[in-house]
């Protein structure tokens, strides 16, 4: 899941311990939360458009896809007028802190990783603020942060 640390971090979360993740107006993005999101799944917490992009730890999926109430309320950015009560068009999905990686594995240093070829996010013009991770693909991922810990080798919080 990809938020710019300006609008939500990860520091956001661990704060507020968990959120919805409104404001997801791609269908193939809402279609992933939709179909595929579990509770309980962990996922990567990734910020775009940051300095250093790339992941800075991990949440965990608490409540499975609903309708997006963001979506209805003319107020909102991510109002749109065609999503109803009857027939919501977006969803969305509650989300909870589970960790802040020491350091941020960046999007440079994913794309150096040839055990990490085919992640989504590191596809060119892959731009979906949410996407599938392949289990392979998430365990490098955290092992990578787990190296670059400056408190030494930990386990993701389950």
């Amino acid at each position: 899941m990809k938020s710019e640390p300006g609008c939500y971090s990860i520091d956001d979360l661990a704060r507020d311990k968990s959120t919805f993740w409104d404001g997801v107006r791609n269908y193939q993005a809402r279609n992933y939360m939709r179909d595929d999101m579990k509770v309980g799944d962990l996922v990567l917490f990734y910020h775009s458009n940051a300095d250093p992009t790339g992941v800075a730890g991990l949440a965990r999926v608490a409540a499975k896809a609903y309708p997006d109430h963001t979506a209805l309320d003319p107020k909102n950015d991510h109002y749109d007028p065609k999503s109803t009560l009857e027939e919501p068009i977006w969803m969305m999905v509650d989300v909870a802190f589970a960790e802040k990686f020491g350091e941020v594995v960046t999007l440079t240093e994913l794309k150096s990783r040839p055990e990490l070829d085919g992640m989504m996010v590191i596809q060119r013009g892959s731009r979906l603020s949410v996407q599938p991770v392949e289990e392979k693909h998430f365990k490098q991922v955290v092992a990578m942060a787990q190296r670059n810990s400056p408190k030494g080798k930990k386990k993701p919080t389950s």
